[in-house]
């Protein structure tokens, strides 16, 4: 009684600073900085349970692993570092009995802050945390049911390193032009200080934003020829203060030079016959690609059916499309791997072609387009709690990239109509060629054509998004297409070969049919 009398005496002001400093301490250790962020998992049950389900605010939407599996994780991205004190779960009836709580600065590296070992489903409300990352994954180990990990929402609650910030960073100096092409403009600048750290430059181009960039250079490319633009640079801070616009400098892209190419393309390729058999397709196919006279040739992977061992290569592949083989830019599909020694026939057919860089996966050249080929047999079987070692190349094949336009192709498509169907193992994948700005993918696996609109992560049409087509119609049966995507743009069950028309900066296809016509156009897009 003494102490609660003493309370009721203490000044006025002094209870107000007391009880305001404890409410902006609980303000701040309860700030919630998942919602909405970047997220991956180890893995999803549907397209319709995506990772990016469980931050979105909503109880009503959900994430959920593989059924029957553990491990399983997922990762959100805060975007900063921060100082994580709570990590709240809100499960769904598929919980974790055990599973554990942890942080990293980089994506790769994690220590655990938080284990529990009798999880009970329902929520979970871990407080008192003491994490410091960027990363924050929570890995489940033990699963409290027979079907799989699910939540509602995962919510991470800190302080970011940069709150309270409000300096901005020094105005950038130094700008000018590197070089300029007819459609591109190279620029650098001097690198901006800061109290808490520079994140990342807004490049201006005729005073509107047109990217965002972490180094201090930028290549602004898919541009006019012969035309004059204005530019500048101001700097951001993990905090989100902006700093002014640089000076700005004025630079004249050169006159012509489209940089055009064609490029023939297809999947799920060469049969067990011959041309002395009238129903075989691929030696038909193969003249399409020869009539197109294309600066190379892409194969969507499944090259050889059945078992694709070296002597089929020899017999078929080898004998059509291998015409073309010296220009072949080839990916491995899952035919690749039915050989007594799986991708054996397809490498020592193609030999370096296939591995120039040492792996299945690659990336190449032509023009001002950057293309990736890569092996999705790795995306479609249980990887663990690791990254795959491919989507961490990937990650870094991106990074360095310096064309204006990018391309990928690989076997099994993300989305399909086909009998096959949708591939979500593939997920993160396909998040990081959306995230990176894609323009093209290309696949194999289900053998039809079918064009898709511009898609974002989720498959919905979004014009920022890449166009995917499923290209696997180059000479093994055809496979029945089921109802259409929302996305999907053209579906057509019939042979024939993609012949694509790239420029710097805009790329347009064909699908050109055995009798030479061309059963379907796409417009004429610019890259991002």
């Amino acid at each position: 009684m003494r102490l609660r009398l003493l309370a009721l005496v203490l000044p006025v002001g002094l209870l107000a600073a007391l009880g305001g400093s404890a409410a902006n301490a609980r303000t701040n250790a309860d700030t919630l900085l998942s919602q909405g962020k970047p997220v991956i998992a180890s893995s999803i049950e549907d397209d319709t349970l995506t990772a990016g389900k469980a931050v979105d605010g909503s109880t009503s939407t959900r994430w959920a692993s593989s059924e029957g599996v553990d491990p399983q994780w997922i990762r959100v991205d805060l975007g900063q570092a921060a100082t994580v004190g709570r990590v709240k779960l809100n499960w769904e009836a598929a919980y974790a009995k055990a599973y554990r709580i942890e942080v990293s600065d980089d994506g790769t590296t994690f220590s655990t802050i938080k284990t529990v070992a009798d999880g009970n489903g329902a929520t979970d409300d871990l407080t008192g945390l003491q994490g410091h990352g960027r990363y924050v994954r929570v890995v489940g180990t033990q699963r409290g049911t027979s079907y799989d990990y699910s939540l509602w929402e995962l919510e991470v609650y800190g302080t970011t390193d940069s709150s309270g910030d409000t300096q901005a960073p020094t105005v950038p100096a130094g700008l000018k032009s590197t070089g300029a092409t007819a459609t591109s403009v190279a620029l650098s600048w001097t690198a901006s200080t800061d109290n808490i750290g520079v994140s990342g430059y807004d490049v201006l181009r005729d005073g509107t934003a047109v990217a965002t960039t972490a180094s201090a250079q930028y290549d602004d490319t898919g541009l006019t020829a012969n035309t004059t633009y204005k530019y500048s640079v101001r700097a951001r801070d993990l905090a989100g203060n902006v700093s002014a616009a640089s000076e700005p400098i004025t630079v004249t892209t050169s006159t012509g030079g489209t940089g055009g190419f064609v490029l023939a393309a297809a999947g799920d390729i060469a049969d067990r016959c011959t041309a002395s058999d009238s129903d075989c397709i691929h030696p038909k196919t193969a003249k399409l690609v020869e009539a197109m006279n294309p600066a190379a040739v892409i194969t969507m992977g499944d090259n050889q059916y059945d078992d694709a061992h070296l002597s089929d290569f020899q017999n078929y592949y080898a004998k059509t499309w291998g015409k073309f083989k010296s220009i072949t830019h080839p990916i491995p599909g899952n035919h690749e791997t039915y050989d007594d020694t799986p991708f054996k026939g397809y490498r020592d057919y193609f030999g370096s072609i296939a591995t120039p860089q040492g792996k299945n996966y690659y990336s190449w050249n032509q023009g001002n387009w950057h293309f990736i080929a890569l092996d999705s047999n790795d995306f479609v079987k249980e990887e663990g709690l690791r990254e795959p070692a491919q989507l961490t190349w990937l990650k870094q094949d991106l990074a360095s990239n310096t064309k204006g336009c990018i391309a990928a192709y690989y076997h099994h498509p993300r989305f399909s109509s086909g009998d096959h169907g949708d591939n979500p193992d593939a997920d993160a994948l396909w998040q990081t060629l959306v995230s990176a700005r894609t323009d093209l993918v290309l696949n194999g696996h289900d053998h039809h054509y079918e064009r898709f609109l511009p898609q974002n992560a989720d498959g919905d049409k979004d014009a920022s998004g890449p166009v995917q087509i499923i290209g696997g119609m180059g000479g093994a049966p055809l496979y029945p297409v089921h109802a259409a995507h929302p996305a999907t743009a053209k579906i057509i069950s019939d042979f024939g070969v993609l012949k694509l028309s790239m420029t710097d900066s805009t790329f347009a296809t064909q699908l050109i049919g055995l009798d030479g016509k061309v059963l379907d156009s796409s417009p004429t897009y610019s890259c991002h």
